[in-house]
Formats: C-alpha cells, sequence, structure tokens
C-alpha cells in the first residue's frame, strides 16, 4: 500500500512544485511525524507510492503559505491541512490537492 501525493496550482493551472508536506499518523490522541517530502516539478511525491502504511487516521499538511510567498501572493492559508482514513492496508490511496491563496480542494480515491 503507498499514497500518490498531488499538488495543483489552481491560479496557473499548472504543477505545484517545491510544496513542502508532512504526514503525521493518529496514535493514542496525539499526532505523530511519519514522513516529510517535497513536491516535485509535477507537484508529485514519488517517494511515498512504494512505502507501506498501516491502517488509521492521518493528516497531509501542506506548507501553502511558503509556496505562495515564493510566487510574489499572500495566500489566506499558512498551511492546509488534509485529514483522511485508511481503510486498507493493501490499497493504495491517492490523494490531489488544488491550491489557490483563497481556497483549496481536494480528491482522494482508493485503488488496490
Amino acid at each position: 500500500m503507498g499514497i500518490a501525493i498531488q499538488a495543483l496550482d489552481g491560479v496557473y493551472g499548472r504543477p505545484a512544485a517545491s510544496v513542502r508536506i508532512r504526514l503525521e499518523c493518529a496514535e493514542g490522541g496525539h499526532w505523530n511525524p511519519d514522513a516529510k517530502a517535497e513536491t516535485d516539478h509535477e507537484g508529485r511525491v514519488q517517494d511515498w507510492r512504494s512505502r507501506r502504511f498501516e491502517r488509521g487516521v492521518y493528516r497531509l499538511i501542506l506548507e501553502s503559505d511558503r509556496y505562495f510567498v515564493g510566487l510574489g501572493l499572500t495566500a489566506a492559508y499558512s498551511e492546509i491541512v488534509v485529514l483522511f482514513r485508511m481503510h486498507d492496508e493493501t490499497d493504495s490511496y491517492q490523494i490531489q490537492v488544488q491550491l489557490s491563496p483563497y481556497s483549496y480542494s481536494t480528491y482522494f480515491g482508493s485503488f488496490g
């Protein structure tokens, strides 16, 4: 099981490259750091596609403020947090986030 991540720039209609992302797992009422990455030129995090993740609740944190400041823009959200649940250890999951300075949208799907 792995996670395919892609960040898209809703302002310019292109992949959002160099977005820093953290992945945390909920355990015992706390969030534990699990992984860190930065999106590539296609807005993707490739490292997590082949990694095995346990079932549970996770949160994906995208550093949107840093990304938009780099473009000379001001953003309403300093971070974008996407909470999701991994139901099955054998499935792979796809998460896509479209970033804009004052809004964002997400897609979550599984493929096994």
